[in-house]
């Protein structure tokens, strides 16, 4: 595949990246896939299915400006570190100055749903730092702003094979979430029409069972009984999941789900068992 015009992807060896560069792929986009080490097997993986690839950090900084030049667009995101708030704001700034000095025509920046919200949870309030220092630039970029993944549920996967979904909040709240595949395909479709998102900042979610109802799903995967069972956030011991299960226990994201999806048909929006289905191990 040319790597002539492409949409650069950054995270592309991590989960929201490698969505994206699916969906692209799949899409027929050149994909030019931003990587820190070119010769470990996940970017070899990458340059075997026809990406391409360039060296880069987003913690420095160092490559990012190369690594844009001659995009088409490039999707953009910055994770939370141990150096807290600032570092992953930090991160964002070397992305905008990056893609500045690179004049990239369009950029997808995925934030999180409810960060323009003062939630007090820490890695949604620095997103939404550097989506402030986005609007103050001349880019033309569109803010995405995924739910809860899906694929957190998969860190217990000891447990639900014991029969137990551990949660901190409510088996009776709906929570709202994502499928990754979901997030690749909403990104591919804003880089098919970047003048019709230019400005926007939109909040994604494929579903919103409850626990309970996740657990019963889960059960019928599997086969067997798996209950859910709530426990405190405050039993967190990362202070940062710890807030953002609190604001999910009490008043969580608000997102318009049904009208998000008859908007962006096209995404074919995953449900959570349809998810389960192929996601959980047999």
């Amino acid at each position: 595949m040319s790597d002539s015009s492409p949409v650069v992807v950054i995270g592309a060896t991590g989960g929201q990246g490698g969505a994206v560069v699916d969906a692209l792929l799949d899409a027929g986009v050149a994909v030019r896939a931003v990587v820190r080490d070119p010769v470990s097997s996940k970017a070899a993986a990458l340059a075997q299915r026809g990406a391409g690839l360039a060296v880069g950090d987003i913690v420095s900084g160092v490559g990012l400006t190369d690594a844009f030049v001659g995009a088409t667009g490039v999707f953009a995101l910055t994770t939370p570190s141990p150096g807290g708030a600032s570092a992953e704001i930090a991160q964002g700034k070397a992305l905008i100055e990056a893609a500045t000095a690179a004049s990239v025509p369009y950029l997808v920046f995925s934030s999180a749903a409810s960060a323009d919200q003062a939630t007090g949870v820490p890695h949604f309030d620095s997103k939404f730092e550097v989506e402030k220092l986005l609007a103050a630039t001349d880019l033309r970029y569109t803010i995405v702003a995924p739910s809860y993944f899906y694929d957190n549920l998969l860190a217990d996967s000891d447990a639900l094979a014991a029969g137990v979904m551990p949660i901190a909040m409510p088996t009776d709240k709906p929570l709202q979430q994502l499928s990754r595949r979901d997030l690749g395909r909403f990104v591919a479709g804003l880089f098919a029409a970047p003048d019709a998102h230019v400005g926007e900042r939109i909040e994604i979610a494929s579903d919103q069972p409850t626990p309970a109802e996740m657990a019963q799903v889960i059960g019928e995967v599997l086969g067997t009984r798996v209950s859910a069972e709530s426990y405190d956030p405050e039993r967190i011991p990362d202070p940062g999941r710890s807030k953002m299960f609190t604001f999910l226990s009490a008043r969580g994201n608000e997102i318009d789900i049904p009208a998000l999806h008859a908007r962006f048909p096209d995404v074919g929006w995953q449900s959570f068992a349809a998810w389960a289905t192929r996601a959980l191990p047999r």
